[in-house]
């Protein structure tokens, strides 16, 4: 009796797993409200730009998508415009504009002279499309966006500011993700005459550009608005409220940026960091925020169908590969009369890499775009499964193949975990857990190689049982 609820307790294990990522993803699938075109036009506008031509396209889009609709939640008192190339789908065209009520520009990309300058960063090159915020004239004032933009409150006093204002999280270089102008179109003809001869810019994107166009921003007043509503004229540099760098609130897992009110989160850094991507959380605690607004105002419906289809294909090869344990041994263990060394040797590297790529394959087939809990969950399932192919086709002792499988999932709770006095004391408890986690790590990796090895002699030099031994002389003869 106790062996058969030893074998059961898998399985259960399995159904529990499985029912908690259906709840997880029937949460994620939650629609926001689908937003509707603006009834009236009006004076002011929030404005951003989608171009196409890096391999990260559909994810700028989804953020778009996002910053639009959480705008709109938030009712700003300004037209929502995107900045689109020609070559953006229509269907995204469409979902912007009926389904987001965004109003969408289409323009033709900006040619960039820098694109041959050394050290140039290819996906900058359609950047330059933001200096078409100066060409929409037909507004007064333009706050202009990037993609990666989390906005916490109504920002409309930003309408406010004067010709150019922006915010310097360097304490010598603005920051072009967020900036307030005035659209006009003898500024616009400048710009594209300075691009045509060829005006300095140390980096070939909008942000050496335009940091270059204005190059005294530093020495202007600090933005406050008025409270009569008027607008100011002239150029004036943002309090860091509006464009908080999300590293300042590692360090203390907290806000504290006294000036000015804590309005905008900005993502800048690494691109593999920023926050829709699922593995953004709980590695960076910022990125939950940003999903739980996507799950708010757009939902996670296109990405649902695939989470779907992995979960139980990889379902399907935990079953399979149980109950077909013994036939894929013997696949894995037939025996030869060839070069004993060499099958050994080559069956070895197969189990080995079979293990490394049941950690890294799960990774990358994972929709990126998905909520961080469904993301893990879908991994872990994934590395489970792809885990198992190995530990029944080469009879490897579970617990140690899984080893890794579980320090990941620890790891996930040490760095989740919400208790944290300050981001020190977290960075010092992941890395004492890893720390503490390698010596048994390393102890795993050592007894699955052992356990390779004898199953590997046993399986190879000696007979199965109920098979008859070869006759004398077989090898000689043959």
């Amino acid at each position: 009796m106790a062996s058969t609820e030893t074998k059961m307790n898998p399985w259960a294990w399995f159904l529990r797993f499985s029912l908690l990522l259906f709840l997880a993803v029937y949460k994620t699938t939650a629609f926001g409200e689908i937003a509707t075109p603006p009834p009236q036009k009006h004076r002011n506008a929030y404005a951003t730009m989608m171009y196409m031509g890096t391999p990260r396209d559909y994810e700028f889009y989804i953020a778009i998508r996002v910053m639009i609709r959480s705008l709109a939640k938030l009712q700003v008192d300004a037209d929502l415009v995107v900045i689109a190339s020609v070559d953006v789908p229509q269907r995204w065209v469409h979902a912007l504009e009926q389904e987001d009520g965004a109003k969408v520009v289409r323009v033709e990309n900006v040619n960039n002279p820098y694109k041959n300058q050394p050290h140039f960063d290819r996906r900058f090159r359609l950047t330059l499309n933001k200096l078409y915020a100066w060409n929409l004239v037909d507004y007064d004032r333009v706050v202009m966006l990037d993609a990666d933009n989390l906005f916490l409150r109504k920002s409309d006093e930003l309408f406010q500011c004067g010709d150019f204002c922006a915010v310097f999280i360097n304490p010598c270089v603005f920051h072009t993700g967020l900036f307030v102008l005035q659209p006009s179109k003898v500024v616009f003809k400048d710009m594209l005459h300075q691009l045509e001869v060829g005006k300095d810019n140390p980096d070939g994107a909008d942000q050496g550009f335009i940091g270059g166009y204005f190059p005294d921003l530093l020495d202007k007043p600090m933005f406050h608005p008025p409270a009569n509503g008027t607008k100011l004229a002239g150029s004036y540099r943002l309090p860091l409220g509006y464009q908080m760098d999300a590293t300042y609130f590692y360090l203390r897992l907290r806000w504290n940026v006294p000036c000015g009110p804590n309005s905008v989160i900005t993502f800048p850094g690494a691109p593999w960091l920023k926050p829709w991507y699922w593995w953004s959380y709980p590695v960076l605690p910022l990125g939950l925020q940003w999903h739980e607004q996507r799950r708010q105002n757009l939902g996670y419906a296109a990405e649902m169908p695939m989470v779907f289809i992995q979960s139980i294909i990889y379902i399907g090869i935990i079953a399979i590969t149980r109950l077909a344990r013994p036939s894929i041994s013997k696949l894995c263990y037939r025996q030869t009369e060839n070069n004993i060394s060499l099958v050994q040797g080559g069956l070895k590297l197969v189990a080995i890499w079979s293990i490394l790529g049941a950690y890294i394959l799960p990774f990358f087939i994972i929709p990126c775009t998905v909520y961080p809990i469904v993301g893990w969950a879908l991994y872990l399932l994934g590395a489970f499964a792809l885990c198992s192919i190995a530990i029944n086709a080469f009879m490897l002792p579970m617990l140690h193949v899984l080893t890794p499988w579980m320090g990941i999932f620890g790891v996930l709770l040490v760095m989740a975990c919400p208790w944290y006095p300050d981001g020190v004391v977290r960075a010092l408890s992941v890395f004492l857990y890893a720390f503490f986690c390698s010596p048994f790590v390393w102890t795993s990796i050592v007894k699955v190689m052992s356990c390779l090895q004898v199953s590997l002699e046993r399986e190879l030099f000696f007979p199965r049982l109920g098979e008859s031994s070869p006759p004398s002389g077989f090898n000689k003869l043959y």
